[in-house]
């Protein structure tokens, strides 16, 4: 009987991770694939058990908690302790928590982005946070989409005293602060491109009478 053969992108749809994801397991020899002679790697209905191997790890509960400088470090370790008690009350064992400074709006926030890559590789049982704006605020549903098809739950605790209006007028000044600076970005730019072309007015009368010279 022949044995299947995948193409890495084909193999990534059919075992739930990413491309990337086969990349570095093929790196660190968790699962390495076979090739052709002009070198392309490709997979076979083998890799299908080891592979199950490997995602059937145990699955770990993660509390996420978020703010947005450091001037709220105090409230970070507030509802870190807040969320724990969140998670005993309701008899749910944690296995890590994740403390992160940075905007809700920075969608490339280091431990957010390795918390999804931990979700896509079948890692994730749960993530706990205090409110949705924790996690991001903006495209919550994008995430939690992304986590469901992954296998993973996001519980969010609802905990409003967690979620300060002020961090929302923040973000929202944010924005404003951004739109703004690009707004004079362009009207600095076209400031100087006038003031050069008047500069340089004179430049042709110049050359002319160069020419007649």
């Amino acid at each position: 009987m022949s044995r299947m053969h995948y193409r890495p992108n084909e193999f990534a749809d059919l075992a739930g991770v990413s491309v990337k994801t086969l990349h570095r397991w093929d790196s660190s020899g968790k699962l390495k694939p076979l090739r052709t002679v002009g070198g392309h790697r490709y997979y076979t209905d083998e890799h299908i058990n080891q592979i199950k191997g490997i995602i059937k790890n145990p699955r770990i509960n993660i509390i996420y908690c978020r703010v947005s400088s450091n001037a709220q470090k105090p409230e970070l370790s507030n509802q870190v302790e807040a969320m724990k008690q969140f998670c005993t009350a309701n008899g749910i064992t944690i296995d890590k928590v994740i403390k992160e400074i940075g905007g809700g709006l920075n969608f490339k926030r280091k431990k957010f982005l390795t918390l999804l890559s931990q979700v896509m590789t079948g890692q994730v049982e749960s993530i706990y946070v205090a409110h949705k704006d924790r996690l991001c605020r903006f495209a919550f549903d994008l995430v939690e989409q992304i986590a469901t098809i992954n296998g993973t739950k996001i519980i969010v605790a609802n905990n409003d005293s967690l979620s300060p209006q002020q961090e929302l007028v923040e973000d929202m000044m944010d924005i404003i602060h951004c739109f703004s600076c690009r707004l004079y970005g362009t009207r600095n730019y076209k400031k100087k491109l006038k003031e050069n072309l008047d500069k340089n007015l004179d430049k042709p009368l110049e050359c002319k009478q160069e020419i007649q010279c």
